[in-house]
């Protein structure tokens, strides 16, 4: 063990070290294992495989080898890490539908859009794809930096040069700390035209790039349904998201038949869950339109939908499905990348092809230098030959008689040290006189050559005009009319979802809607429940009991003055006591339920206070949104909510607690979204007891003595609007309460 001496010692706080080693992590992360270059569109991991396989020869042209020996050598010579990760990482580049262009050309399984794993690597081959090929050209030619491996004996590039716009075409998916990307592939013939737009216009907005580049173009395919607003201002800022569908056609069978078959998938949607998902919505009678599932896939995509009927509509089918399966997903985009210094930083479309063009532009000439001195080296040395050939029989001579013939030559031709040298190396073959008429053709072909790269590196807009040659080749390689170019993912409108009926979504059916008096609520299959046979909890008891159909939408009135809504399907079902409202809605503890009641479409509800204040409001102005509810009578200190019933009749009936009744005509109550409302009935003291609309032609009815005694003429009570009213008749209900209907 090594001694520690007090010297080495340091008094840091704890946060201080913390704090310092986790930013060396978070940094590590960052930079050298989860977000790509902006000029390559390469992971560290990714970059050191396809290094290692142009080491081994893997070139298109070349045979297979196994993937374990590829793993081998990344984890070998450049990348220390989990073989199990390095070998993930080779399979994806391999995967033609998680990879739009794949930079491995696997042989062996590789995995499918199922989601089932490739095989272990000893029985897989890969090789490099002409993609890759693009991305690795110019290595050779100092096209780029390399730096030592981690163990110091091997070299390795910084960056790769990359002819092609890999980051784009190919995307690319990780998670760092604190920061993460997630970006989308692109069509690799648009990103060439965008790039061509910007060699001839470097000001050109991201607006006029997106009329080349329309949006992703996924490997699987598929349907996106954003507008272009929202595609314009997911490129403009680097962040967003595109909604894509599954693509899909009406097949037609026989006697009036037919069905729906799915033949491309979202994105990185894993088939076989999917159609577990689908599976298990049927089960539990949540797609009502939709008959039976199944896969006839092979290696396209063929998922068969067969509908309940034939008299269901196909694209209120699918709308369902979008709806509630990952046959519509969201991709977020999140273009956060390295620039040349390293620095991540979110960029926009524009920001992105700049970079990679920028990049182009380094490495053509870092290229052209290369080739530039290894042209003047090779000048020098046929200038050399040339000398040798004018006087080859004292060079003879020399080289037979002279003990410094190096030296001697040098000194008596005005010889450089590498054309003496040259000269030397040479084979007798060599002196034939054909072989100076070829060294005098090389020589006049690579000085015409150097002269043209000296004007190449002295004109920056030869070299653009290079670059943009370079671009217009590798978009024929990948145009439209190529295989692996055309475009894949297309785009349309998608469907308004409001204009799908509800019947849709949820199976139709009667139910019973059971609310104890601490609110506790259920729901029990029919109409036919007898209100003496249910069960509620010790301490508890009934409150309501309605007739609804589980397509039905529940209206709670609360004495916040708020409306919450409920869906009637997503109350609980079975023979338990239920669940408390309050975990379905943000009702506070302090407040209590008023009614609860079936929405109606077109209807109205009269809202009233205990201060005899109240309006009308339509049901449609009362559904809630969300679970906080939704405002629409508006508190006071001095009175609160305490009546919600339904305006049914030509008349509303009020009563005060001085027993004072008041009948006026409905069409006197305003209507109205939010507010304290309007005095119904005039008080000196007290408030309101009770409110019902009615006909006053059928009189006023309510017991008495035993019987149900029915006043007709109703004239002393009619009235205005905040009115007083009349004292109520002789033998109304000492409870100020009107007969319920």
């Amino acid at each position: 063990m090594t001694d520690i001496s007090a010297a080495d010692l340091r008094d840091t706080p704890l946060t201080t070290a913390l704090s310092e080693r986790y930013l060396s992590y978070a940094l590590s992360t960052i930079m050298a294992r989860s977000l790509p270059d902006v000029r390559d569109g390469l992971k560290p991991v990714h970059r050191r495989l396809l290094f290692a396989m142009r080491e081994l020869g893997l070139d298109p042209r070349s045979g297979y080898k196994k993937a374990a020996r590829v793993v081998g050598d990344v984890i070998g010579k450049f990348h220390p890490h989990g073989d199990i990760a390095v070998y993930e990482a080779l399979v994806r580049l391999a995967q033609d539908f998680a990879v739009r262009y794949p930079l491995v050309d696997g042989q062996g399984n590789f995995g499918n859009i199922d989601g089932d794993s490739a095989a272990a690597m000893r029985y897989t081959e890969a090789r490099l794809t002409e993609v890759a090929q693009l991305l690795l050209e110019g290595l050779d030619e100092n096209a780029v930096d390399m730096r030592r491996t981690y163990d110091g004996e091997l070299e390795e590039p910084v960056v790769m040069p990359s002819a092609f716009p890999n980051l784009l075409a190919n995307g690319a998916t990780g998670i760092a700390v604190g920061m993460a990307t997630n970006i989308p592939p692109h069509n690799a013939y648009e990103l060439s035209l965008a790039l061509r737009q910007l060699i001839a216009d470097r000001d050109t907005p991201v607006a006029a790039l997106l009329t080349h580049v329309q949006g992703p173009d996924f490997p699987t395919g598929g349907i996106i349904v954003d507008g272009p607003d929202v595609i314009r201002q997911a490129y403009e800022t680097g962040r967003g998201s595109f909604r894509t569908r599954a693509r899909w056609e009406e097949e037609k069978l026989k006697n009036g038949l037919w069905q729906i078959v799915i033949t491309e998938i979202p994105y990185q949607v894993a088939k076989s869950r999917l159609i577990e998902r689908i599976a298990d919505l049927l089960n539990e009678k949540k797609l009502t339109l939709l008959g039976d599932v199944r896969d006839e896939s092979t290696e396209l995509v063929r998922v068969v939908l067969e509908p309940k009927s034939r008299n269901v509509d196909p694209a209120i089918l699918m709308e369902s499905l979008f709806k509630q399966t990952d046959l519509e997903s969201r991709f977020s985009m999140n273009l956060n990348v390295l620039d040349r210094d390293g620095i991540p930083r979110v960029m926009s479309l524009k920001d992105a092809l700049v970079a990679f063009l920028d990049h182009r532009h380094e490495v053509l000439i870092r290229r052209s230098e290369f080739r530039k001195e290894q042209i003047e080296r090779r000048l020098e040395i046929l200038k050399g030959y040339l000398i040798a050939y004018l006087n080859i029989d004292e060079i003879i001579r020399i080289i037979r008689e002279e003990d410094e013939p190096k030296t001697f030559m040098m000194e008596a031709f005005s010889l450089t040290e590498i054309q003496a040298e040259a000269i030397l190396n040479m084979r007798l073959r060599s002196l034939r006189r054909l072989e100076e008429i070829t060294i005098k053709r090389e020589f006049d072909q690579l000085s015409a050559e150097l002269a043209e790269l000296v004007g190449l590196l002295g004109d920056a807009s030869q070299r653009w005009k290079a670059i943009d040659g370079e671009i217009v080749e590798m978009g024929l390689k990948f145009g439209p009319e190529t295989a692996l170019g055309k475009r894949r993912t297309t785009f349309a409108e998608a469907m308004s979802f409001t204009d799908v009926p509800v019947e849709a979504l949820i199976e139709r059916e009667p139910i019973t809607v059971i609310c104890s008096d601490k609110g506790w609520a259920r729901a029990v299959k029919g109409h036919d429940v007898d209100p003496n046979e249910i069960k509620y909890k010790d301490g508890d008891g009934p409150r309501f009991l309605l007739k609804a159909e589980t397509t039905d939408k529940l209206l709670i009135f609360a004495t916040d003055g708020k409306f919450y809504t409920l869906a009637a399907d997503k109350l609980p079902r079975g023979r338990g006591f239920g669940e408390p409202l309050r975990l379905s809605i943000d009702l506070p503890n302090d407040q209590d339920m008023l009614t609860l009641q079936v929405h109606k479409p077109g209807g109205r509800l009269l809202v009233a206070a205990n201060d005899g204040k109240g309006f009308i409001v339509k049901e449609e102005d009362a559904v809630a949104q969300t679970r906080s509810g939704k405002q629409v009578m508006v508190g006071r200190e001095d009175a609160k909510p305490v009546f919600c019933v339904p305006a049914t009749h030509s008349h509303l009936a009020v009563i005060g607690e001085n027993r004072k009744i008041l009948i006026m005509p409905t069409e006197e109550v305003p209507e109205m979204t939010r507010g304290q409302g309007v005095m119904l009935q005039k008080y000196k003291d007290g408030g309101l007891s009770d409110v019902r609309f009615m006909d006053p032609a059928e009189g006023l009815s309510f017991p008495f003595g035993g019987r149900v005694r029915t006043v007709a003429d109703l004239s002393p009570w009619l009235g205005k609007r905040a009115s007083s009213g009349r004292l109520a008749p002789v033998g109304f209900p000492r409870n100020n309460k009107f007969a319920k209907e």
